[in-house]
């Protein structure tokens, strides 16, 4: 499927399933892929944050675009997370990606070091340049320690190889800078990473959002997403209120151990996690428990 230019929807940051904390359980992946592309989502999100990607090893990581690619079969597109601290090994997974079939790359800029913002556009410019496939830059400074300014952002936006944002900042000040900053660029996706600002994000322009919440309920965020795009801030309330509950319920204090532990009670995946996550307390596993099986 050809990349939708600018990509619509909700966008599911997929998780990794885990037999062991550096082997995929590829039936399980292909079970989780299925589980969203059934749910209406726009595209596939893989090796992100949600997907764990940076604690995966490179052969780990190739073998899930591998997999994804092979089961996605070009029904919605395909992103690959390339979060690392080295330039080689980012560009290394991107053009494998491109070479498995993959549809884009999803960039947070290099990990660990502290860079300015001319060091980060130059980095951007020569990604853009050296990958084969459309990149889209990833602002999620409490994991990366690394924040694209909004000028950076609307400066990225004018390279041809470039083709959107996800911001996972939750400032909802800097997301509205960085969409009216950009709102000139027809060609260049905005979307928002924490679904409890999805519906207000998708109400007032941005394109979608990239969801966490999607692997496990995907129907009830495409639902409010489709409701924003609409303008029915009515509806948006309604569907809100049941995505707030999930990450209340299911995110606190730890959002990967209660998203695969929910996961895991939908029968999408194990609750094995790379390093150094760790499953939940388990009372913490029961509550979680408890509340899917009353959602679902």
């Amino acid at each position: 499927m050809p990349l939708p230019i600018p990509i619509r929807g909700i966008v599911t940051p997929l998780i990794t399933p885990l037999r062991t904390p550096d082997a995929i359980d590829e039936e399980c992946l292909d079970r989780c892929i299925e589980h969203v592309i059934d749910g209406g989502v726009a595209g596939v999100f893989v090796l992100g944050t949600t997907g764990e990607g940076p604690a995966l090893s490179a052969a780990a990581q190739r073998t899930v675009v591998n997999r994804s690619v092979k089961t996605a079969a070009g029904r919605v597109p395909l992103l690959v997370g390339i979060a690392h601290s080295s330039y080689e090994d980012s560009l290394a997974i991107a053009r494998h990606a491109a070479d498995a079939g993959a549809d884009a790359v999803v960039t947070t800029g290099p990990l660990y070091f502290g860079v300015s913002q001319m060091e980060l556009l130059a980095y951007v410019e020569r990604l853009a340049h050296d990958s084969p496939l459309p990149v889209y830059i990833y602002n999620i400074p409490s994991c990366s320690h690394v924040r694209f300014s909004v000028e950076t952002v609307e400066k990225a936006s004018e390279l041809a190889n470039v083709a959107g944002v996800k911001d996972s900042s939750a400032e909802m000040v800097y997301f509205h800078r960085i969409r009216t900053a950009v709102s000139h660029r027809q060609n260049f996706a905005v979307l928002m990473g924490p679904e409890e600002l999805t519906g207000e994000a998708v109400l007032t322009g941005a394109h979608g959002g990239v969801n966490g919440g999607s692997n496990l309920f995907p129907s009830l965020y495409v639902s409010m997403y489709e409701a924003a795009a609409r303008g029915d801030s009515t509806e948006v309330a309604r569907l809100q209120a049941r995505v707030l509950a999930v990450s209340a319920a299911v995110y606190d204090p730890t959002y990967l151990p209660g998203m695969k532990c929910a996961a895991a009670t939908l029968g999408l995946c194990r609750e094995v996690f790379a390093a150094p996550y760790e499953p939940a307390p388990e009372p913490r596993r029961r509550a979680i428990r408890d509340f899917i099986e009353r959602m679902d």
